[in-house]
C-alpha cells in the first residue's frame, strides 16, 4: 500500500509539473479578439510533453522558418505561405496592437507552424521583434494573438587590456563580444574620442551579458568601467538612483556633458574639417565644413545635445538632413540621411541620445556616411578641436554612501 501510495503521488506531482509549465509558458501573455484556452495544444495521457522555444509542441506541426526581406511585408508573408488574401487585411487588424504589420523589420526571424491535416494552411504564425520577445498568431477563426517573452539569464563578466588596432577587433581577439565597444563608447562618449584611439591606450570593465538557453544574445550593460586614452585615466561607475540611470567617475562627479563627442555610436572619421579638399562627386576642390563618419547604411543617428529642430529636410547638395538649435551659441546638423526619425520636424524638442536619423548617402555623396556640421554664434567650426562646455552634476550628498558602497563591490573587479 505505501507503494502503491507513492506512485499515485509521483504521478499526481508530475502531472502538476506539466500543468504548470503549460500555465506560465510564455511567462508573459496577452490575448485580443476571442477568450477560451490558450491556442498552444497538449494532452492529458500524463506523458512528458516537450515546448520548443515558442511555446509550441514539438513535433505536433510541420515548420517553416525564415528572416524577413528587405521591402517585404506581413502580406508578402501570409500570402507567400498560403493564407487567403481576403483574411489578410482582417489579420493585420487584429494583431496591429502588438504586432505591427507597417514596421517588421527585415532580418528579424519568423515561423510558421502547420497542422499535419492542412499542410497548406498555417495554424500559427510567430514572429520575433527581437533576441526576447516575441508574438505568436493564432491565424484560425478566433484570431488571437499572444505575447511572449524567453527566458533569459544574466552573467556577470570581465574584460580588459590593451588596445590594438581597435577596441572593436581587440575584443573579438580575447573572444568577447565586440558590442562591448558600443556599449563602452556610449558610456564615455563624453570623455574619449573613439576615433582617435591609439595604439597603447587600454580599458577595463565589468559588464552584463544576457543568455538565452546557453547562447550568448548581447551585452546587457557596463557595471564599471575604466579607460586609458592618450594618458589620460577615466573611469565610470553604474549607478541608478531615483529611477534615472547615469555613470560617475571615481569621485561621484557625473560623466554626462552638454555635448557628445560623436553622433553615431561606433564608427570611423573618413573625412574630416577642412578650407581646401578634392570634393569626390564634383571633382574639384573646395571647403569642406563637416566632419564624415562612415557607417553603414541605416546606423541610427543621435543629436549630440538636448534642442530644438529648426529644419529637417530634403535638399540637392545635403540630401536629407536634421538641423538643431540647441542654445543662443550652438547648433549641429546631420546631413544625408537615408531616412528621418518619426517625430522629428521643425519645431520639435530632441533631447541628447535621441535617434534623429539613419545613416545614407542622399544628397552630394558616393557612399553612406554621415556629415556633421557644427555652428558657434552662426560660423561653422571644426566639433573636434572646439572648446565644448565642461560641466556635470555631481551626487547629492545623501546618495554618496550608497554610491561608495557600490564602487568598493565593483573596484577591485576591473581587471
Amino acid at each position: 500500500m505505501p507503494h502503491r501510495r507513492r506512485s499515485v503521488l509521483a504521478l499526481l506531482g508530475t502531472y502538476l509539473l506539466f500543468v504548470c509549465l503549460f500555465l506560465f509558458y510564455p511567462r508573459s501573455t496577452a490575448s485580443i479578439g476571442t477568450t477560451g484556452a490558450p491556442p498552444i495544444p497538449f494532452t492529458s495521457a500524463g506523458l512528458p510533453l516537450m515546448f520548443d522555444a515558442f511555446g509550441m509542441r514539438e513535433g505536433a506541426f510541420a515548420i517553416t522558418d525564415g528572416r524577413v526581406q528587405r521591402n517585404e511585408t506581413f502580406s508578402d508573408l501570409l500570402t507567400r505561405h498560403g493564407v487567403a488574401s481576403n483574411r489578410i487585411h482582417t489579420i493585420a487588424e487584429t494583431s496591429r496592437p502588438m504586432l505591427d504589420d507597417r514596421r517588421m523589420r527585415a532580418g528579424n526571424a519568423y515561423r510558421f507552424y502547420f497542422a499535419p491535416d492542412a499542410p497548406k494552411a498555417p495554424r500559427y504564425f510567430v514572429y520575433a521583434k527581437n533576441a526576447i520577445d516575441f508574438v505568436v498568431l493564432d491565424l484560425s477563426d478566433s484570431l488571437r494573438i499572444l505575447e511572449g517573452h524567453r527566458e533569459v539569464s544574466v552573467r556577470r563578466q570581465q574584460a580588459g587590456g590593451a588596445i590594438d588596432g581597435s577596441l572593436y577587433v581587440t575584443l573579438q581577439n580575447q573572444d568577447k563580444d565586440p558590442q562591448l565597444a558600443v556599449a563602452l563608447s556610449d558610456v564615455f562618449a563624453w570623455q574619449v574620442d573613439f576615433y582617435r584611439i591609439m595604439r597603447g591606450d587600454s580599458f577595463a570593465a565589468v559588464y552584463e551579458e544576457q543568455y538565452i538557453e546557453g547562447e550568448s544574445i548581447g551585452v546587457d550593460k557596463v557595471l564599471a568601467a575604466r579607460f586609458v586614452h592618450q594618458g589620460r585615466t577615466y573611469t565610470a561607475y553604474r549607478f541608478e538612483h531615483e529611477g534615472r540611470v547615469d555613470y560617475y567617475d571615481a569621485d561621484g562627479n557625473g560623466l554626462r556633458r552638454p555635448f557628445l563627442r560623436a553622433p553615431l555610436s561606433y564608427s570611423r572619421i573618413s573625412s574630416r574639417y577642412s578650407g581646401n579638399r578634392f570634393h569626390p562627386v564634383l571633382k574639384l576642390y573646395r571647403a569642406h565644413l563637416g566632419t564624415d563618419y562612415a557607417a553603414p547604411v541605416g546606423t541610427p543617428v543621435r543629436a549630440t545635445a538636448d534642442g530644438v529642430v529648426e529644419e529637417a529636410a530634403y535638399t540637392k547638395n545635403n540630401g536629407r538632413y536634421v538641423k538643431i538649435k540647441h542654445n543662443s551659441t550652438y547648433t549641429t546638423g546631420y546631413l544625408h540621411l537615408s531616412g528621418i526619425a518619426d517625430g522629428v520636424k521643425a519645431g520639435a524638442f530632441v533631447k541628447q541620445g535621441d535617434v534623429i536619423g539613419f545613416v545614407g548617402s542622399t544628397g552630394l555623396a558616393t557612399g553612406p556616411h554621415l556629415c556633421y556640421r557644427f555652428w558657434r554664434n552662426g560660423t561653422q567650426v571644426d566639433p573636434l578641436r572646439e572648446e565644448l562646455p565642461d560641466t556635470a552634476e555631481p551626487l547629492p550628498d545623501s546618495l554618496r554612501p550608497e554610491f561608495e558602497k557600490m564602487k568598493a563591490d565593483l573596484a577591485p573587479l576591473l581587471p
